[in-house]
């Protein structure tokens, strides 16, 4: 993977992808660094078929896609707008709704802006992401609005999503996270979200809830601590501070940035907070992610997306 530094304006991102075949060549030094080698006889020699983004195999003439499992393959875009939809993405601190792709990149239509949006927030889900390590947070938590007659707490009577995040410790801040969707915050599905997310051997930080109870008996340090014992014993210091912080920026998000979201994207719009969170601090890594460079992700087509489920009523935020 070639070792640039990330452009520092917008003056300069321009100045890098000024046309196709920047963006062609960029793509070739991503999957070749050290120059063509055929997939099929690993051959060096190689001519390119630009028109159909192609680089053919001097030896064997396999024609080697360089758009292959990225995002981008067999698009009928350019390769110009991809990447400044990736730039547009990986950089706004708050997000980018489909709107307004639209209206930054001149497309006429809203269907084309959205579609490219959410096959990029696909690619932000790094299949062989590593493990949360050494000490975490963890803590359920509700999305949307508050119904009419609901008891409070962990009820179930409230018309709201359900999810748990898992936070690294790191000195007074934080490391990485993930948020899932939850049925429900039972000991079988909060254990199972743990073991799946932390790795063994881990400190595990949670409040007093009983679901999380079986984690003493795994290959866990788990330490639990009551928010109502700490309120009456007058202990001032924070239950799970990154955690609720965490959970705080994301809520803050969703609402200033989407307004609201559909219940069958929800964990689409979780995951792209997630992404913009591990790597605030990256935007080469994050933009490299968002057009599959950095891994091979399985390109998504519109019918998949639209496929997962039904046009269900948008999740009201409070």
């Amino acid at each position: 993977m070639p070792k640039r530094e990330f452009p520092r304006s917008i003056l300069a991102f321009q100045e890098w992808f000024v046309d196709e075949q920047a963006c062609l060549d960029y793509l070739f030094e991503c999957r070749w660094p050290g120059g063509f080698i055929c997939p099929r006889c690993k051959g060096r020699d190689a001519y390119p078929i630009t028109s159909r983004r192609l680089w053919q195999c001097a030896q064997c003439r396999y024609q080697a896609s360089v758009t292959a499992g990225t995002i981008m393959h067999k698009t009928r875009l350019s390769l110009r707008l991809w990447f400044w939809a990736a730039y547009l993405v990986a950089t706004g601190t708050p997000g980018m709704s489909a709107r307004q792709l639209q209206r930054q990149l001149a497309m006429s239509r809203y269907d084309t802006a959205w579609t490219m949006l959410h096959k990029l927030r696909r690619a932000m889900v790094a299949p062989d992401r590593g493990l949360l390590s050494d000490e975490v947070e963890v803590d359920e938590f509700e999305i949307g609005g508050v119904e009419k007659g609901r008891s409070g707490g962990r009820s179930r009577i409230a018309k709201a999503a359900s999810g748990i995040i898992a936070v690294e410790v790191r000195g007074n801040g934080s490391g990485r996270i993930r948020i899932e969707l939850i049925n429900d915050a039972s000991a079988a599905t909060v254990s199972e979200f743990i073991e799946r997310t932390v790795s063994a051997g881990a400190i595990i930080h949670t409040d007093g809830w009983q679901g999380y109870a079986p984690l003493a008996s795994k290959d866990f340090d788990h330490r639990p601590r009551s928010q109502a014992k700490a309120k009456r014993d007058g202990d001032t210091d924070p239950v799970l501070p990154r955690a609720h912080r965490a959970i705080s920026n994301f809520k803050s998000w969703l609402r200033g940035t989407h307004r609201g979201v559909s219940a069958e994207h929800l964990q689409v719009y979780l995951d792209e907070f997630i992404f913009r969170y591990n790597r605030r601090r990256t935007p080469m890594a994050a933009f490299q992610t968002l057009l599959g460079l950095s891994s091979q992700h399985k390109p998504t087509t519109r019918a998949e997306i639209v496929a997962e489920g039904p046009q269900a009523v948008k999740t009201k935020l409070s």
